[in-house]
């Protein structure tokens, strides 16, 4: 199996990219970003996927031919096919994404849902690896705060796909409305009103869940002093440690484990 992979993260507004190090869990050169294109249909996004592996296919330091790539995208994912779109065009709704774009980029595609990518990440290389450098025994809830809520669930390692926590119901409207970073922004809140926000939803959480680690990322996060000391949990909540790179991370992990695709 090759330890490098390509990892791309399919965002709203930019698509993050780079060679991965699998086996240490980092980029083995810069995070780059283009502008994600619009309307970001399908084969708007895999011409431009076409052209960022050519182009890191062709550095030194590029990835074997026959090493997979892993695309993290803003949807549910279920056995390769999007289930829903968020913040990309609704063409990829019934698409089998890792079958398109494995056609169109000529090589093996393995697709994720970006924060269950962000979530594989933290959980093996970021603020979810244990002592010993391993995923945290027990279970990791990785939260994104961003446009909406993304979430992960990590039990013993492995991957509890396709949580979608951010549309759970908190007073009377889904969690992402009231206690996203775009929710703060959008309603005007300072830090202490925003945390009173974040500790009822994850306050939800760690009653449904009883997780032994909670992480938080996203953008947000850069700030992270101003509001998760402000939490009152049972649950310890860490900040991510992979920022901007964990989806690009996690997906190519999700390429180095995948197996290879039908047909």
């Amino acid at each position: 199996m090759h330890r490098h992979h390509i990892g791309i993260d399919v965002g709203s507004a930019s698509i993050t990219y780079a060679v991965v190090d699998t086996a240490a869990g980092r980029p083995t050169g810069p995070v780059r970003k283009v502008p994600t294109p619009d309307p970001a249909s399908p084969v708007a996004v895999a011409e431009v996927l076409w052209a960022l592996v050519e182009a890191l296919s062709a550095e030194p330091r590029a990835p074997h031919p026959e090493a997979s790539v892993g695309v993290a995208l803003p949807a549910i994912i279920r056995h390769g096919v999007a289930r829903s779109a968020a913040h990309i065009d609704d063409a990829w709704i019934g698409l089998d994404v890792g079958r398109f774009l494995t056609d169109r980029l000529g090589r093996a595609v393995h697709v994720i849902n970006d924060a269950d990518a962000a979530g594989l990440a933290e959980a093996h290389y970021g603020a979810g690896r244990g002592e010993a450098g391993r995923a945290v025994t027990g279970t990791v809830l990785v939260i994104t705060l961003g446009a909406g809520i993304g979430s992960a669930l990590i039990v013993d390692g492995r991957l509890v796909p396709n949580l979608e926590l951010g549309h759970l119901e908190i007073d009377g409207a889904a969690a992402e409305v009231l206690a996203s970073a775009a929710a703060r922004e959008r309603q005007g809140l300072d830090w202490p009103a925003y945390a009173e926000r974040l500790q009822r939803y994850l306050s939800h959480l760690e009653f449904l869940f009883s997780p032994d680690l909670i992480v938080v990322g996203g953008g947000i996060c850069v700030d992270h002093e101003q509001f998760l000391p402000r939490l009152r949990l049972g649950t310890p909540v860490v900040p991510a440690g992979l920022r901007d790179a964990a989806g690009v991370i996690g997906a190519a992990r999700h390429a180095y484990l995948a197996l290879p695709p039908l047909g």
